[in-house]
């Protein structure tokens, strides 16, 4: 579930650090095909995920949302919110700003990123994606009086929906998912950005999102590709036939595809590129927005019930006549609606290698969590001291270093949960696997192991979890199994 080879052979060079950086030069042909059947997989997950993110019930875009009590907003702002006019993609696309046929010599960014964008990024075919016929049937089993393509619901994740009255008249929604959807608008930051002596740090001050720091930029992506307090692909629009939510940080940003390259200018200007803390600090932030919108008075529920699409699918959507029992490893009993903890899962072992204590006692607060959730406890109380848990933690996983031994510990705690029947619930399996892809490709570049010996089981893993309705936690379990011994052995190849 990473970049495809086509796509790693890029003119940029590789970085000298502990982790693998977009740009980094491929891998041996075990490694690669592995990453040919994990393409697969997350294009089809990348592919449902453009194919729509709607939701409804609380005020448009622009318009406030209700506070979650007791928990803090986050100190930025999104950039669809912004104050700043957007002025749309036609004042990034000159051929002498970053609109050129080819890369410029000398330059400190590419000066192609607009070409990358409209060729190659499926955010350029967000918009185009609601004039489908399966989007417009969407919207009506749903009720709404509005084609997909003009429903605010819609627009807020297939497109750059800013309020009216902050679109110049050169901007046009139809260009899906823009420049400015990432980057903010562009109103007070354009042409400083392009003055002699400008820094990265005064672009930010004048509205430019930093989407080189690892927690704005999860925060951004997580408000479409999973959701937030404003918008939120409800269980209700899944029903109408929207498809399942998916996302890993790390896989999503290199899938992007990276329209920059990491160097000595780079890294002088936004710090150090580290996948492995961009994937840990992912999980830690797609952990607290579903925290977020669990506590949220009036986004954590519908109607009699709470939000569904916050707990695991399969905890309902199974056969009658099967007599699996998922639930067991929360030791909350049958019959129990459980929380999807997928991202709680890899967060747990994350937190275990940046603070020992403190992932112990994060681990019993997501225990107690589901056992309130079930019934034994203040469900709200459990999710606030969660949340407040991980807000205390991501600091100090955006300061740690990820070394080899951290990587490899990782693997191992990842396999050793698999076979202590954590992965039961599909979503589980799927974030493992994710990470499992991820680790490995980064300890493969340390040469800490050896890459042509984990691609068939990696390969392996990948086509367990390939469709959630086929996933059987027990033939999970045998391919970790196999997994294992393959690690090792791939451990011991690697340090020769």
């Amino acid at each position: 579930m990473r970049f495809p080879v086509r796509i790693l052979r890029r003119s940029v060079p590789v970085p000298s650090s502990t982790t693998a950086q977009p740009g980094a030069q491929a891998l041996p042909a075990g490694a690669r095909r592995s990453r040919a059947l994990a393409l697969a997989f997350a294009a089809a997950i990348v592919g449902c995920i453009v194919a729509g993110a709607l939701w409804g019930g609380l005020p448009g875009p622009g318009r406030a949302v209700a506070a979650v009590p007791g928990v803090a907003a986050p100190a930025r702002g999104l950039p669809q919110y912004a104050a700043e006019r957007t002025l749309g993609v036609a004042s990034c696309a000159n051929s002498l700003c970053h609109g050129s046929a080819e890369a410029w010599p000398g330059s400190n960014v590419l000066q192609t990123e607009f070409h990358v964008w409209q060729r190659s990024d499926r955010h350029a075919r967000a918009y185009r994606t609601l004039l489908s016929d399966k989007s417009q049937a969407i919207v009506k089993r749903m009720g709404l009086t509005e084609p997909a393509h003009r429903a605010a619901v819609c627009l807020d994740c297939h497109a750059h929906n800013a309020p009216a009255a902050r679109r110049a008249p050169e901007f046009s929604i139809t260009e899906g998912v823009t420049c400015e959807s990432c980057h903010g608008p562009a109103e007070r930051w354009l042409r400083r950005h392009v003055e002699s002596g400008a820094s990265h740090r005064d672009n930010i001050a004048h509205g430019l999102y930093p989407t080189s720091n690892d927690i704005d930029r999860a925060r951004l992506c997580v408000s479409c590709h999973f959701g937030n307090a404003q918008k939120l692909v409800t269980h209700r629009i899944m029903a109408a036939g929207h498809p399942r939510m998916s996302f890993e940080l790390d896989t999503f940003t290199l899938l992007g595809p990276a329209h920059f390259r990491i160097d000595a200018d780079w890294r002088e200007r936004k710090g150090t590129w580290d996948g492995v803390r961009a994937w840990a600090i992912g999980q830690a932030v797609a952990s607290q927005e579903q925290l977020a919108i669990f506590l949220h008075p009036q986004r954590g529920r519908d109607g009699l019930f709470p939000e569904l699409v916050l707990f695991d699918c399969h905890a309902c959507h199974q056969s009658m006549r099967g007599n699996r029992y998922l639930a067991a490893r929360l030791k909350a009993g049958p019959g129990i609606v459980r929380l999807n903890d997928s991202n709680l899962l890899m967060l747990r072992l994350v937190a275990r290698r940046v603070d020992a204590d403190a992932g112990a006692a994060l681990a019993k607060q997501i225990d107690r969590l589901h056992q309130a959730i079930a019934g034994a406890g203040d469900p709200i109380a459990q999710a606030r001291a969660v949340y407040e848990a991980i807000d205390g933690l991501l600091p100090r996983i955006a300061a740690h270093r990820f070394a080899a031994a951290d990587l490899q510990a990782m693997m191992e705690a990842l396999v050793a949960d698999g076979l202590a029947s954590q992965y039961t619930d599909y979503a589980g399996a799927e974030q493992a696997v994710f990470a499992l892809q991820s680790l490995g490709d980064f300890l493969a570049r340390q040469k800490a192991v050896a890459p042509d010996q984990l691609g068939p089981g990696l390969r392996r893993l990948l086509a367990l979890v390939a469709d959630d309705e086929k996933y059987q936690p027990v033939a999970f379990q045998a391919g970790l199994r196999e997994f294992a011994a393959t690690l090792q052995a791939a451990r011991r190849g690697g340090a020769k």
